[in-house]
């Protein structure tokens, strides 16, 4: 593609995006100092649409790109924006003291649909392959539990446990001694095999270590499962391409399905930044949409993604700057938490 083609066609995605409305060559000669009369846009602007770059919607006179087009202009004429102070202190702020990985989750989400105004999601991984730092045993009633694992890097787990024996104080102390001495270098997915059985023997009471085996397995119940959290939909009812309520639908009903948009997402978990523009989505509801999605990293491996999703008239600069920003401090907290942990 020659220089003044590029330059059109990166003039139409600009202005697309910011006013959702077709654009025309008179528009495009006004507005961007492009150096050639309306019509040699306009020529020009024929010729992008045969090559695939640009559509003509309906009977309107102007233009809009494609999603080829968006791939060009995403691949070689977009800058990311350049995210202000506030906006970088916003991000480090609602970061700041979350401990518990539902809670970076929640926060991670709420940042980037609040930054970028579209849905934001993050994808959190499982604790099974986390190395459990401690156990700790709470009595909430005499038949109900409240088990936390605390694991590096950076995460605890809070689960309340119903249980068929009443505990003392005293049991549960002696419990989560015992576990905490044999957990160093534990996974969580290795706890079942090699501290159950270290319990029965030392605990030597077989209705105590029966009672201990029941919670043990059922707090670890499910820590294999990667979660997704999902904030900002409504700022999706708010764009233009989604006031129809035939196409909204389908999208927020995909939405609800988290193991499809969890596989959706688990295309981009090899690292890395990855931009999915409209048809690339594949078939669904998703085809109207662009999807930007970054991992973030804990000790140089991949532990889970975060991403925005949107029309694919998406301002795409400003959210790879989001998402790649929200990325870096997330791999930034979980990394230092997991050196607080070590210490």
């Amino acid at each position: 593609m020659d220089t003044r083609k590029m330059r059109i066609l990166q003039a139409v995605t600009d202005d697309y995006i910011l006013t959702a409305e077709p654009v025309g060559s008179r528009t495009l000669a006004r507005k961007y100092g492009l150096g050639v009369s309306p019509a040699t846009i306009r020529n020009e602007m024929a010729d992008l649409e045969e090559l695939g770059y640009l559509e003509q919607p309906h009977a309107s006179a102007g233009r809009i790109p494609s999603d080829l087009g968006y791939r060009y202009y995403v691949d070689g004429l977009m800058s990311p924006a350049a995210l202000d102070e506030a906006e970088r202190r916003a991000v480090a702020a609602e970061l700041a003291g979350r401990a518990a990985l539902e809670e970076l989750a929640r926060s991670t989400s709420h940042v980037v649909a609040s930054l970028t105004r579209y849905a934001s999601v993050a994808v959190m991984p499982s604790i099974d392959d986390a190395v459990l730092r401690r156990v700790e045993l709470v009595p909430l009633e005499p038949r109900a539990v409240l088990v936390i694992l605390v694991a590096l890097p950076g995460m605890v787990e809070h689960r309340m446990v119903e249980t068929r024996r009443a505990w003392t104080v005293q049991e549960l102390a002696r419990v989560a001694g015992l576990l905490n001495e044999r957990l160093e270098g534990v996974t969580l997915r290795d706890v079942g095999r090699t501290v159950l059985q270290q319990m029965a023997d030392a605990l030597n009471d077989p209705d105590l270590f029966e009672g201990a085996a029941s919670l043990l397995q059922q707090a670890l119940a499910d820590t294999g499962d990667e979660r997704v959290y999902l904030e900002g939909v409504v700022n999706l009812v708010h764009q233009p391409e989604f006031r129809d309520v035939q196409r909204l639908r389908p999208l927020l009903e995909f939405l609800e399905q988290r193991e499809e948009l969890l596989s959706t997402l688990s295309g981009g978990t090899k690292g890395g930044l990855v931009i999915r523009i409209g048809q690339e989505n594949g078939p669904g509801p998703l085809q109207g949409c662009s999807l930007v999605t970054a991992t973030y990293e804990v000790d140089g491996r991949v532990v889970g993604e975060i991403g925005v999703l949107g029309p694919t008239r998406m301002d795409y600069g400003r959210v790879v700057a989001v998402v790649s920003l929200v990325a870096e401090e997330l791999s930034q907290t979980l990394a230092e938490q997991g050196r607080r942990g070590r210490t």
